[in-house]
């Protein structure tokens, strides 16, 4: 934990090297903030509800991000275009692609999804990775593990006979496909 911590901390902070870049932002909406919406944040982000192009460590309630971000996001509502990094939240949603680890009640990216979702409730559009949670949900999977009550590969369209590649489109306890 403590590792992972770090780690975000680092990849979140390691942009502010970056010149054009803003290295903090505090915001009440999205509107009224420190930065204009279209001002790129690496280093710190505060917010009630923020949104910003980000490579930073962001904390608030409700923490949006625009473009190709990346680092640690904690707060209640986690959203964006393409993130990279960590989400750390009740509800965290990706528009576009993910690359890390989402941690929340619910998990959802339309896109590819390539990391670890832990959650209640996990989907991914594509996913490549391991999902851990009560009911996991994927459309497709390159290389896939669920582990949960409730686990769906929608790609997977026959029961056990593409076995070892593939196990069912929906199982209890572990489905995958590789």
């Amino acid at each position: 934990m403590k590792r992972a911590l770090t780690f975000a901390l680092v990849l979140g902070l390691a942009g502010i090297v970056r010149a054009a870049d803003k290295p903090f932002n505090a915001s009440l909406t999205p509107d009224i903030a420190i930065q204009p919406t279209s001002a790129t944040v690496s280093g710190l982000t505060l917010s009630i509800w923020g949104q910003n192009q980000q490579h930073s460590l962001a904390i608030g309630f409700v923490n949006g991000t625009s473009g190709d971000s990346s680092g640690l996001c904690i707060g209640l509502v986690n959203y964006g275009d393409k993130y990279t990094g960590v989400q750390w939240g009740i509800v965290n949603h990706e528009k576009g692609d993910f690359l890390g680890w989402q941690s929340a009640a619910v998990n959802y990216t339309d896109g590819m999804f390539t990391g670890f979702q832990s959650g209640w409730i996990n989907y991914a559009g594509n996913l490549n990775g391991f999902q851990l949670g009560l009911v996991n949900i994927a459309d497709q999977a390159k290389a896939a593990l669920q582990i949960g009550l409730v686990n769906i590969i929608q790609q997977n369209t026959m029961w056990f006979r593409e076995l070892p590649d593939a196990l069912a489109p929906g199982m209890v306890i572990a489905n995958w496909r590789f």
